[in-house]
């Protein structure tokens, strides 16, 4: 049977109710969608431009007549990386910054303070092992070589390895382990090429070979 005018118009008109809505709230949605994605890259843009800002300033403050950084200035930047950039490239670089002059400094604890954080969530795999190398040298410093080592287990990419077998045997050394040092620094040297071996890494391999004759 064929509807009249007014029954279709009166179907189409439910269709409505039911559908023209919802689907005219999904349009507006994926403009929203659209424009809010625009939006937020733009936001990304300018924070990484804000970000690369502040922390090219803070870089800056060591460069001062006399040589030496306005700790107090890295501090309060780096403090203002963290707060408006947490998280960031900006802010993990800035905390690596700020460990360097504690340890010049001798203020070990205010180092391990800014590199252990780091490890929890690291912006990239660089950033985590800078920073893992790093503490592990503080706390070997601090008299905790132990804790260090636990720190360099695990795996790592080969562009890193070399540092970190020669940093295992630093702290191999340290605890007096002279056979797993050379096996360590061995290790080390193998994942090198020859010319690149030469120089520290075989002169610490030839003291433990003195020290063992």
């Amino acid at each position: 049977m064929s509807m009249t005018e007014e029954e279709q118009i009166a179907q189409i008109k439910e269709w409505w109710q039911r559908n023209g809505k919802p689907l005219l709230t999904g349009g507006a949605l994926a403009l929203v969608l659209v424009f809010g994605w625009q939006a937020w890259q733009q936001y990304q843009t300018n924070q990484a431009q804000s970000g690369s800002a502040l922390y090219q300033q803070l870089l800056e403050t060591s460069l001062t007549p006399s040589g030496q950084p306005d700790i107090g200035k890295v501090t309060e930047l780096a403090g203002k990386l963290k707060s408006e950039f947490g998280g960031s490239h900006y802010a993990q670089y800035a905390s690596l910054f700020v460990a360097k002059l504690a340890v010049e400094n001798n203020k070990l604890d205010d180092a391990v303070a800014e590199l252990k954080p780091l490890l929890d969530k690291p912006a990239d795999a660089t950033i985590d092992e800078i920073a893992r190398q790093r503490l592990a040298r503080v706390l070997a410093a601090q008299g905790k070589a132990e804790d260090g080592l636990k720190l360099l287990d695990g795996k790592v990419d080969g562009a890193w390895l070399a540092s970190r077998e020669e940093l295992k045997g630093d702290l191999l050394v340290q605890l007096g382990r002279s056979d797993e040092a050379h096996a360590a620094y061995q290790k080390a040297k193998e994942s090198l090429a020859e010319d690149a071996a030469v120089g520290g890494l075989q002169m610490k391999l030839d003291d433990l070979a003195k020290g063992d004759a």
